[in-house]
């Protein structure tokens, strides 16, 4: 089933927030956006509300843009709500790839002459450390590199 998506920063990407249940957030990545004016600040809200899991936090720098993504995941057992600006994702660990499943399903529809097939092969070589996701329906490719990263 497609995640909806729905526009919630002022970036204009198509965040996911369909009716997730705080319970079926276990071990789940999230990933929280943000300017450089704002990454401390944002960094100290954060690990002041949520336990980190794993004790580690990346701090990712979009490239060519004033935008940078925090990436962390939270334990389940004390969420109460999800951060402003924040979206769940999906990540390959080979290629540093995060996406969104619509993200991916517009993916294999470009690689796949428009057909979305689960069981396509993606080459996730080809989107080394970027993060995809959607904007108005058509897919987004931010290439990102490792601004921080913060131990715990």
């Amino acid at each position: 089933m497609l995640e909806e998506e729905i526009n919630i920063y002022d970036m204009s990407y198509d965040f996911i927030t369909d009716n997730i249940r705080v319970g079926d957030l276990n071990n789940k990545l999230f990933c929280t956006f943000t300017n450089l004016d704002s990454l401390d600040r944002l960094l100290e809200d954060i690990t002041s509300k949520y336990t980190i899991m794993y004790n580690k936090m990346f701090v990712l720098e979009i490239i060519g843009k004033d935008e940078y993504v925090v990436t962390y995941n939270v334990d389940q057992g004390n969420i109460n709500s999800i951060p402003d600006n924040t979206i769940l994702v999906h990540r390959k660990k080979e290629s540093n790839t995060l996406y969104t499943i619509n993200a991916l399903n517009e993916l294999i529809k470009k690689l796949n002459n428009g057909v979305v097939d689960t069981s396509y092969q993606v080459d996730w070589q080809h989107y080394k450390n970027c993060i995809l996701l959607t904007q108005h329906n058509d897919l987004n490719q931010l290439n990102t590199k490792i601004y921080k990263i913060i131990d715990l």
